[in-house]
């Protein structure tokens, strides 16, 4: 489930950064100067990219809160059982905060017997 939302999420992404792509320039801000005219429907069409802009906007919100409840709530691949990695996870030992040592069959460390 989580995946679905996470490519269609992917999917919507692209097409709002192709929405944003096509739109022309309002004029404003870097994009200043230059003798453009909107003429023959060309508002129009902006104000019809600019909603739909504004849709996609709506939907991906919707979707990252969607994937946020979803992943939240357990609702993902892992809710059915452990996996193999988080099952071996659990079964290795954690190291000590004071630094103890794992092995303690190991065999100690031969004294330094040479005299300097």
């Amino acid at each position: 489930m989580i995946t679905f939302l996470i490519i269609l999420l992917i999917v919507v992404c692209i097409a709002l950064g192709l929405f944003v792509l096509i739109q022309n320039p309002k004029g404003g801000g870097l994009a200043t100067g230059g003798g453009t005219s909107n003429m023959f429907g060309v508002q129009r069409t902006g104000d019809v990219l600019e909603k739909g802009s504004w849709i996609l906007l709506t939907f991906i919100v919707v979707l990252t809160l969607a994937i946020t409840t979803v992943a939240k709530s357990g609702g993902g691949a892992t809710a059915v059982g452990k996996s193999s990695i988080q099952e071996r996870l659990d079964k290795t030992p954690s190291p000590s905060p004071i630094g103890g040592n794992f092995n303690n069959n190991a065999p100690a460390k031969p004294a330094d017997t040479t005299k300097k």
